[in-house]
């Protein structure tokens, strides 16, 4: 029997997404699902879904629920990872209110920036734990990690556990086809395309409809005649403008939201000039109004489940369970993954972490070799490769000072602040977070 441990299933609506997605294939509908949470009622909560799911499937899939991350992952298979250390409070909070004290404002912060940063300062070690955990009780399952900050965390698991098979999962990629297919009037299955890059930063090297015809031309006219982009196809107060401008200025289309891209460069927010905030939409502060509206969700939600004598299971757009299955059944599916760079990549650093095509099957995760990324991309993912590898030898090293120079090489922030700005800025972060960062990295308080 195969058996997947979700490591954070308090996220219900992830859990139900990944966890329905099973039920969907043969050779997983009657798996053993451990569901993992230090929130016990989240975790009952995500236990009800779960189980009535599987009543609606009339699937023979077994469910446990466990506080104890070691027991959830004896004899797993395949581990998802999905959590938030520190959550929107008081962490996310931290994240976006002292920076924006020092004139640095924000709009998702869990990526790259101080708050992408600090984040990974406080998700790493957690990773590592489940790491060494699964070390001793699963050493050859498949650790499928959704948590971000992607890049970093990928990079960092595979320095300190390269036995480890991991793969770090996002749904930009799906996301962006979406909402690609949404602005053209087109059927996203009817779209053909070849992404790669790092996390959030990486960009549609082709995109061309079922007959081999390249979309740009269509996407570019759009944009100049002010027909594209349309009003959002997912996020309804986050129009879509950064992502056209982009592709207008480097030729290519990225595949994460303009409201993560926005910050990610030194080129959109900036003091003084709210006409760029205004022309482009930027939405500031996205993060953590979107943080208390899934508070909110979630509640109504499971509210609304209790009443429920049987759930709709839909099939998400996740990679994670066709991942399962093609590694079960030896039946091939191709996945955008983040693995470490051995040589896919080969304009970018060895050892970063990269994401392109990967083929998957009973042999795991394959990725395929990207050679032909545009230079003027190449240059853009190096910007966040800088941030990504000094914070990731803060954690390895545990050398506060990196945590500073990372920041100094954000884009973002080296936009709008002078170097002893940041240095104070990161001085703040770091005590304001106290235990929830590694002891290394804390700020030694005055006797």
């Amino acid at each position: 029997m195969t058996k997947l441990t979700f490591i954070g299933a308090g996220s219900t609506i992830f859990m139900r997404n990944i966890v329905g997605d099973m039920l969907h294939f043969e050779a997983l509908r009657d798996a053993e699902i451990a569901l993992m949470d230090i929130d016990e009622s989240r975790l009952a909560e995500s236990e009800q879904v779960a189980r009535r799911m599987i009543a609606t499937m009339g699937s023979g899939a077994r469910v446990t629920t466990h506080t104890d991350q070691r027991r959830a992952l004896e004899g797993a298979d395949f581990v998802v990872t999905a959590f938030q250390i520190g959550g929107y409070d008081p962490c996310t909070i931290t994240d976006f209110e002292i920076p924006k004290a020092y004139g640095l404002r924000q709009t998702i912060a869990d990526t790259l920036g101080v708050g992408g940063i600090m984040r990974g300062l406080r998700t790493v070690p957690h990773l590592w734990k489940v790491a060494e955990d699964m070390s001793a009780v699963c050493p050859d399952a498949l650790l499928m990690q959704y948590v971000n900050p992607m890049a970093i965390n990928t990079w960092a698991l595979a320095e300190r556990y390269p036995h480890i098979r991991q793969v770090g999962l996002c749904h930009s990629v799906q996301n962006t086809v979406q909402e690609l297919a949404h602005d053209l009037d087109m059927d996203a299955g009817d779209i053909r395309y070849k992404v790669a890059g790092v996390n959030h930063v990486a960009f549609f090297l082709r995109l061309e409809d079922a007959a081999g015809a390249s979309l740009y031309p269509r996407l570019r006219e759009g944009y100049r005649a002010g027909r594209l982009p349309k009003a959002p196809l997912l996020m309804p107060r986050c129009p879509n403008k950064v992502r056209y401008e982009v592709m207008e200025q480097l030729g290519y289309f990225c595949t994460e939201s303009s409201e993560h891209f926005a910050e990610y460069v030194p080129w959109f927010i900036k003091e003084g000039r709210e006409d760029l905030i205004e022309a482009f939409g930027i939405p500031l502060d996205e993060y953590p109004k979107r943080c208390v509206e899934q508070v909110a969700e979630w509640k109504a939600q499971a509210a609304e489940l209790a009443q429920q004598a049987s759930i709709d299971v839909p099939k998400s757009h996740e990679f994670a369970a066709e991942m399962m299955n093609a590694i079960v059944t030896d039946q091939p599916f191709t996945a955008y993954g983040n693995l470490r760079n051995r040589g896919q990549v080969p304009q970018l650093p060895l050892g970063a972490a990269v994401e392109t095509p990967c083929l998957v099957d009973q042999n795991g995760v394959q990725p395929s070799v990207v050679t032909d990324i545009p230079p003027q991309l190449v240059a853009l993912m190096r910007t966040q490769v800088n941030v990504q590898e000094l914070t990731v030898r803060a954690l390895l090293d545990e050398s506060p000072e990196h945590i500073y120079h990372a920041a100094m090489m954000d884009p973002h922030t080296a936009a709008e602040l002078d170097l002893r700005q940041i240095r104070a800025l990161v001085d703040d972060l770091l005590a304001a977070h106290g235990d929830w960062l590694p002891g290394w990295a804390q700020v030694k308080k005055a006797a």
